[in-house]
């Protein structure tokens, strides 16, 4: 199973209306780049780098949310971004949990998804307490009777996020009391073709079972192709607003960036 032709119109027309909203408000919140404009020299690739880090921000993480309910819509009992896993966390798992990660960290244990869930639930669940912070799945499906929690992360994380986003998985866990599927995500692989690696991964997460990159985890939401058809998706949109774009770069290079 890949894209079905009504994935894809409703991947264009979100993508299309967030480009057309970026270009119509986009107003420079940078007037001024001295040190750039002076090594650069060249205010149209200056502008293009503005408004590129610009669209960047506005989509942020969002837009992989977006794009993971239509694509696991058509293929799953219920999806939804930026779901509430709800209920309450003991003491008892808290302990459970800080031991694990504890163990990980220092390299004393193989992370292992499926002996962690076991370990959480084995847990007491005596006394626990709603939190609040780590409440939010980013992105949650339903499959086969199966619930899938994500959390999608940026794809170069600073050196906390992989032992914090354990933590959080791991904490969903013992909040819905079974043994729930939960990942942590990156929409892509910044280092392809090598496999992704960063010194921050090593040792916390347990690949492929509770950590998915790029083509892993959009072929698991659509199925084998899902990954490449995405991108042609994304290929067939930009190329659609090249023209526009370029005439926007001008646009805004018209304003110095040097006003020293």
């Amino acid at each position: 199973m890949s894209l079905s032709e009504n994935q894809k119109n409703r991947i264009k027309i979100l993508l299309t209306k967030k480009m057309e909203n970026k270009l119509r408000r986009y107003g420079r919140e940078t007037t001024s780049m001295p040190f750039l404009a002076r090594l650069i020299q060249d205010t149209e690739k200056i502008a293009a780098y503005s408004f590129i880090h610009s669209l960047a921000t506005t989509l942020g993480m969002s837009i992989y949310e977006e794009v993971s309910v239509i694509i696991a819509s058509e293929n799953s009992q219920e999806c939804f971004r930026n779901y509430g896993v709800g209920g309450a966390i003991s003491t008892s798992q808290k302990s459970a949990i800080a031991n694990i990660i504890t163990e990980l960290r220092n390299g004393n244990r193989h992370a292992s998804i499926i002996k962690e869930t076991e370990e959480v639930l084995k847990a007491s669940a005596e006394n626990g307490v709603f939190q609040k912070s780590g409440n939010i799945a980013d992105f949650y499906m339903k499959r086969d009777n199966v619930e899938n929690y994500f959390e999608i992360k940026t794809v170069k994380p600073n050196i906390d996020i992989f032992e914090k986003s354990k933590t959080k998985l791991l904490e969903w866990i013992a909040r819905r009391r079974t043994p729930i599927k939960v990942f942590l995500a990156f929409p892509y692989n910044p280092y392809h073709p090598e496999p992704y690696s960063r010194f921050t991964e090593v040792g916390m997460m347990d690949h492929p079972n509770d950590f998915l990159v790029g083509e892993e985890y959009w072929n698991f939401l659509g199925g084998k192709n899902t990954f490449k058809e995405l991108l042609d998706t994304f290929d067939t949109i930009g190329k659609e607003f090249k023209t526009s774009l370029q005439q926007k770069f001008k646009e805004i290079a018209k304003e110095k960036f040097d006003s020293y």
